[in-house]
């Protein structure tokens, strides 16, 4: 129980709340499939993705031992840059500053936001250096607080909603699964999932496991008690998102459905405790990605040490925080287009590699294709004009208009792999 707690504070960052909210409201009448496919990736796949590390006995370092070296740590480099300086580190601000301080000034302005992000991490970077008792005590409490907090909102969701739901998007009628599904990718939790599963492996060995079989199975509980949690957390903010079009009838994020909705129900004390309790989370999140971060790039990049990285990486996450929530998401999602469905090819060859004769092969055969389509499509997204020849041609795949093109190839891929395999053992045992 105690992991399964601990595995679900660690997926529970203050930046995910946001997400179910806004797709609830474009969901509105149709939040049943489209909650389904966010639960999928925001919840499901970071389940999968704690079972994929029990399974190879650590995090990222064992998952990708079967790349080339160079290629794992580009591939390691990229991860810990998204989930660091240059996406999720960055949202935890702008996200404290949307519910923790613009409910309370009103009007945003660059000048605000600049101000607040340089605070907030002058914080977190005294906090990353020298992080002594003081973090320790504030993860102690917030995690708790926030659960709390959460939970009032549930609460609040249940029994005080304000208002029916609301008309879907035609996005929503015609692929709301799929919606759902690709809208998840921006919890990030898959990627955190891989990059921190070896913090639960090492919480599981130190009450004692150590047979393989064992680990998995309490990582398998420790994932099935988060996720439950999780996902009664979005449902909860998905269903409010969905009853709130008296609210705000075109909202330009999800903390501005939820900063509205609070004020509604809780009122001027409901907002005081949401902005603290969301601002202490954040900060402990953001300290540790960064100190995370810091012991990643001095191992594999140690030309700068520990304290070097820490402040390289606080210093670009304070930079991209300024450009606000709503630019920040759009340029966040072509890199997700592209990062997260490798991830997901990595889980699953993961989980089958141990009944693989030839597991090599197979993570090449399905990896190179997810990694070539995913990356033209992140870099049409972010409009770079010199893929559109070959995005015309994903046009003529399966799947290409509910955002899982790269789906089928990596089937394929994985089947010749199994064939080629198959072929060679049988000749084998011929000779």
């Amino acid at each position: 129980m105690a992991t399964g707690l601990m595995t679900f504070a660690l997926f529970l960052g203050a930046g995910n709340i946001i997400f179910p909210p806004l797709l609830g409201h474009m969901a509105g009448t149709e939040l049943t499939m489209a909650i389904l496919g966010f639960l999928l990736t925001g919840v499901g796949l970071p389940l999968l993705g704690v079972i994929a590390c029990a399974k190879v006995g650590g995090g990222l370092e064992k998952l990708t031992d079967l790349f080339p070296k160079n290629i794992a740590l580009l591939f390691s480099v990229v991860l810990f840059s998204a989930i660091g300086p240059f996406f999720a580190s960055p949202r935890t601000a702008v996200v404290s500053y949307e519910l923790g301080l613009l409910p309370f000034i009103g009007e945003s302005s660059s000048t605000t936001l600049a101000l607040f992000s340089v605070g907030f991490f002058a914080v977190v970077l005294y906090l990353a250096l020298f992080p002594g008792k003081l973090l320790d005590a504030i993860g102690k409490y917030i995690t708790p607080m926030l659960v709390v907090v959460l939970g009032l909102i549930a609460l609040g969701v249940v029994f005080f909603p304000q208002g029916p739901m609301g008309e879907a998007s035609e996005a929503m009628i015609t692929h709301g699964f799929f919606t759902g599904f690709r809208e998840g990718y921006q919890t990030m939790d898959t990627l955190g999932a891989i990059v921190f599963g070896v913090v639960i492996i090492n919480a599981i060995h130190s009450r004692g496991v150590t047979d393989s079989k064992q680990v998995a199975r309490y990582a398998f509980i420790a994932g099935i008690i988060a996720s439950v949690g999780l996902s009664i957390v979005y449902l909860a903010l998905g269903y409010m998102g969905a009853t709130s079009h008296s609210l705000v009838a075109n909202p330009e994020n999800g903390a501005q459905i939820i900063s509205l909705f609070v004020d509604a129900v809780f009122g001027s004390w409901g907002k005081v405790l949401l902005a603290a309790t969301v601002i202490m989370a954040c900060l402990t999140t953001a300290v540790g990605l960064m100190s995370a971060c810091g012991s990643f790039f001095s191992k594999e990049l140690p030309f700068m040490g520990y304290k070097g990285w820490v402040i390289v990486s606080t210093l670009i996450s304070a930079l991209i925080s300024n450009v606000g929530l709503n630019d920040l998401l759009a340029i966040t999602i072509p890199a997700l287009l592209i990062i997260y469905p490798m991830a997901i090819a990595l889980i699953v060859v993961t989980l089958m590699r141990d009944r693989l004769t030839n597991p090599s092969q197979m993570m090449s055969f399905v990896l190179v294709p997810v990694g070539i389509i995913s990356t033209v499509e992140g870099l049409q997204a972010a409009g770079v004009g010199f893929v559109k020849p070959a995005a015309d041609l994903l046009v003529y795949l399966p799947l290409q208009q509910e955002g899982l093109v790269w789906l089928l190839p990596g089937m394929l891929g994985g089947v010749m792999a199994y064939l080629i395999s198959a072929g060679r053992r049988t000749s084998e045992q011929m000779a």
